[in-house]
């Protein structure tokens, strides 16, 4: 079955744009599940070549999805249909957790793994005095092998028996340890990558992102985590449910 059968075609006595009428058929193809989370979408040329229209009128139409967080684009890799991941603010849950409860399959590629004195910003942030010892992760956070988020973390030495105490998991780590948080308070801003962070999430410089910072705590009060967190803005939603009080 060609694509074009798949989705539609275009409607002869439609006055609307071609671009516009395209990014429809694919928009709805999209939103009534046609095309499932990360299907692929045919290159240019071949839709192109199936709708009857230009290269420019395929790209514009595409480019529109994009905007809308409908469509991704990877680099080296081709165009698919967005799988977004809601992330809800009601439940103090780990990357991984969200990820396995949505039928995702997590991973995490470790950048950095170190142990120090804190630094005068975890400091603050954590509540511990000058000099105290604190274990930083750094990680490369995917979802069936999509890049999700970049990630930092910064754990009181208190917490662990020592950094290689932490392999796959750092909330598994902290479980064994007896540390892990029971509550935390969380903060988020919209964000653009710099072309820095753009590079290791295989994404171009000045998308649209979400910040999310965490401070994790014990149940005796103390600080259990420090976590910053930027998350692809066309892959990621945050969901929380409101009550009246």
């Amino acid at each position: 079955m060609s694509f074009i059968d798949t989705v539609g075609g275009l409607v002869s006595d439609d006055p609307a744009p071609l671009y516009m009428q395209l990014q429809k058929i694919l928009r709805d193809a999209i939103l009534s599940r046609l095309l499932s989370p990360e299907a692929a979408i045919p290159p240019e040329r071949d839709l192109a070549e199936e709708f009857g229209v230009s290269r420019l009128t395929v790209r514009k139409a595409v480019d529109g999805l994009v905007n809308e967080g409908l469509i991704t684009r990877r680099r080296g890799a081709g165009t698919f249909v967005a799988s977004r991941v809601e992330k809800s603010f009601s439940k103090l849950s780990s990357f991984s957790e969200d990820m396995i409860s949505r039928g995702r399959v997590p991973h995490s590629q470790w950048l950095s793994k170190s142990a120090g004195a804190v630094t005068p910003e975890e400091s603050l942030s954590l509540g511990l005095s000058p000099g105290t010892l604190v274990y930083r992760f750094q990680r490369l956070r995917f979802a069936d092998g999509q890049t999700m988020a970049l990630e930092t973390s910064t754990i009181p030495g208190y917490c662990l028996p020592n950094l290689a105490a932490v392999e796959n998991s750092l909330y598994a780590a902290l479980d064994v340890a007896g540390n892990r948080p029971v509550r935390a308070l969380q903060r988020l801003r919209a964000v653009s990558f710099t072309p820095e962070q753009a590079e290791i999430l295989s994404i171009r410089p000045g998308d649209a992102g979400l910040f999310i910072e965490r401070r994790g705590f014990l149940a005796d009060g103390r600080a259990a985590e420090f976590t910053q967190s930027w998350y692809r803005g066309d892959a990621y939603d945050v969901v929380a449910e409101l009550n009246r009080a």
